[in-house]
């Protein structure tokens, strides 16, 4: 009983930390501190809100993210076998009370920070931030079974950190900005939509319905390449050097063109293309930055 009640505590933040998916902190993170730096909110008292903001999209909204999912789709992760590793674990029904007291925890004072600094437009585009991120595994919302919604729901999650950087900032949502946006949205929603092709044939087994469930393997996948390439089309419209990103839509479209007439039998085949966006994503995210240090200087 003593070793159990001395690993207690530290089992516990192994679970925390795991549901938080550590591996997608920085896909929420850093478009905030792109967006809210190349917006120009670093001037004055901007690098508070700068770090602070990016502490909040970094560790707190995303245990409130996936979390609170974690603890609403308890019963479904026991019958994933991707789960209990980089994609997730499976939390312990003895740690749901803690972790939906830490989401709520951690998250109320940066949102009242944020709320604080921030004005009308900025607080607004955080409270669609906040609901998409509880409506999309909620009870009776649950917006990741409603098919495109899906999709949608999840692209806002990265898509509105990015939205609230230049909201907060005062930033100007020009041509090429929401070129960015919009281009980053499309890239959101094919990603989700990929990912769900690996669930398909469980998800309909436990009656749950995604993109995937509704068009099927192969189709979804090739919704989500022409996402891809919707994608990179709208980020031309960014102007030079922006319209460059264009070019890093490219990998993903070939990535999951080998699946595009994938059967829904063989939908788990999906997974090994997953695992290869989550790759790209890290060397993405590094021509991104280079990209955006380019811009920033001329």
């Amino acid at each position: 009983m003593t070793a159990v009640a001395h690993d207690g505590p530290a089992v516990a933040l192994r679970q925390l930390v795991g549901s938080s998916r550590p591996v997608s902190w920085v896909n929420t993170a850093y478009p905030f501190a792109a967006a809210f730096v190349m917006a120009g909110g670093i001037a004055g008292t901007g690098v508070t809100e700068l770090v602070l903001g990016t502490l909040y999209f970094l560790v707190p909204y995303n245990l409130l993210m996936y979390g609170l999912n974690d603890v609403w789709d308890y019963e479904s992760d026991l019958r994933n076998p991707r789960k209990g590793g980089i994609e997730g674990v499976v939390l312990s029904r003895r740690w749901h009370r803690l972790t939906v007291w830490a989401a709520v925890v951690t998250n109320l004072p940066f949102l009242g920070y944020l709320v604080t600094v921030g004005d009308a437009a900025s607080t607004a585009v955080l409270a669609v931030s906040v609901f998409a991120v509880v409506a999309y595994s909620a009870p009776r919302l649950r917006f990741k079974e409603r098919p495109v919604l899906d999709s949608a729901t999840s692209s806002t999650h990265f898509v509105s950190p990015a939205v609230f950087g230049v909201a907060l900032a005062d930033g100007s949502f020009s041509g090429p900005v929401l070129a960015a946006l919009a281009g980053f949205f499309c890239w959101g929603m094919a990603s989700q939509a990929f990912g769900a092709v690996q669930d398909v044939e469980a998800d309909r087994a436990a009656g749950i319905g995604s993109v995937a469930t509704w068009l099927g393997a192969g189709r979804t996948v090739r919704a989500a390449m022409a996402g891809y390439a919707v994608g990179g089309l709208v980020l031309l419209a960014c102007g030079w050097p922006g319209m460059l990103a264009a070019l890093l839509t490219v990998p993903y479209l070939l990535s999951i063109a080998p699946f595009r007439n994938l059967a829904d039998a063989d939908c788990e085949r999906a997974n090994a293309g997953w695992r290869r966006f989550l790759w790209l994503n890290i060397v993405t995210g590094f021509l991104v930055t280079q990209l955006l240090i380019w811009t920033a200087l001329r």
